[in-house]
């Protein structure tokens, strides 16, 4: 069965480029606009990895720090994987230890699709690997 990956952007061209790129890479993929964040959702989806993009813009990007607060606040989805996908590298770069102990990864933007796909694989692994990433997502 193929990994799931949840995706959290507000540009729909955006989540469509992941859409593509990981779908052919055989990941199952799910697309979000923060606008329809919903805990709920993700402890139905149960993905194996979650990808939050932190836009530069103050409000968004509060947006996606806090998506990835109510993931680690709730007991479903404390251990879900996230790639935090970022422009401000000054920041990523303080905090990547930390977030790494955390099970989250920055990958400051622009990417190319060779470090989307080596991030996601550290994390989970290839798309049909079984629980082969450096952080498994589904132990307490």
């Amino acid at each position: 069965m193929a990994k799931l990956v949840m995706v959290f952007n507000d540009t729909q061209e955006i989540l469509h480029l992941f859409h593509e790129i990981l779908s052919e890479e055989g990941y199952e993929v799910s697309l979000h606009s923060y606008n329809t964040f919903n805990l709920d959702l993700v402890k139905k989806v149960k993905p194996d990895l979650v990808i939050s993009d932190h836009p530069p813009i103050a409000t968004l990007e509060k947006q996606g720090w806090q998506l990835i607060q109510v993931l680690r606040m709730s007991r479903e989805t404390e251990h879900v994987p996230v790639v935090i996908c970022t422009t401000d590298i000054k920041k990523a770069q303080e905090s990547e230890g930390y977030l790494a102990e955390k099970g989250m990864l920055i990958l400051p933007k622009p990417f190319n699709i060779d470090e989307l796909l080596k991030a996601i694989e550290e994390l989970i692994g290839k798309a049909d690997e079984p629980g082969v990433g450096g952080f498994n997502p589904k132990v307490n």
